[in-house]
């Protein structure tokens, strides 16, 4: 029975990549000499941190970070913004979180979505991913159209894999 994945991964390497661009940018720019600008990623991976000695550098290093993770194909749709907040010597951050998975709230969403449009198609969550059975390849490329269009509306970033005739 043909079937597919929906999951949501980021590339650790292209992350990795990325903020280390960013740094490096952060670094050698004129408009952030004595800023005190910084991105650094957790070491799990799970977050980014930027830092800086006002909100607007904040939000001027955080546009350098999203612009080359963009480039290196990371999607923006998988970061979700935590308040800035202020640290000691007026020093300001800001958390990033990066999503990995696909939370269970979202995989019932995907699934009560395929249920809603009559699809021969069946979703069944696993962990944090969602497989996608069907009887033909045509109702599969449906479904996926499906999720591509609600992409923007449920706020998630997916990649369909493992897709078996």
């Amino acid at each position: 029975m043909p079937s597919f994945d929906v999951v949501s991964k980021l590339d650790a390497a292209e992350l990795d990549n990325a903020v280390n661009q960013s740094k490096k940018e952060l670094s050698t720019r004129y408009d952030f000499q004595g800023a005190d600008a910084d991105v650094t990623l957790s070491p799990d991976k799970t977050s980014i941190t930027v830092k800086a000695n006002s909100e607007d550098r904040v939000q001027s290093a955080k546009e350098v970070l999203l612009s080359k993770l963009a480039k290196r194909g990371i999607s923006l749709m998988a970061l979700e913004y935590e308040p800035m907040e202020k640290t000691g010597l007026s020093n300001v951050k800001q958390l990033i979180k990066l999503q990995q998975g696909i939370p269970v709230e979202k995989s019932k969403e995907l699934v009560k979505l395929l249920k809603d449009s009559k699809m021969k198609v069946q979703g069944s969550i696993q962990g944090d991913q969602l497989r996608v059975t069907g009887k033909n390849r045509d109702d599969l490329q449906a479904a996926i159209a499906l999720f591509r269009k609600e992409q923007e509306r449920l706020k998630l970033d997916m990649q369909f894999t493992n897709f078996r005739d």
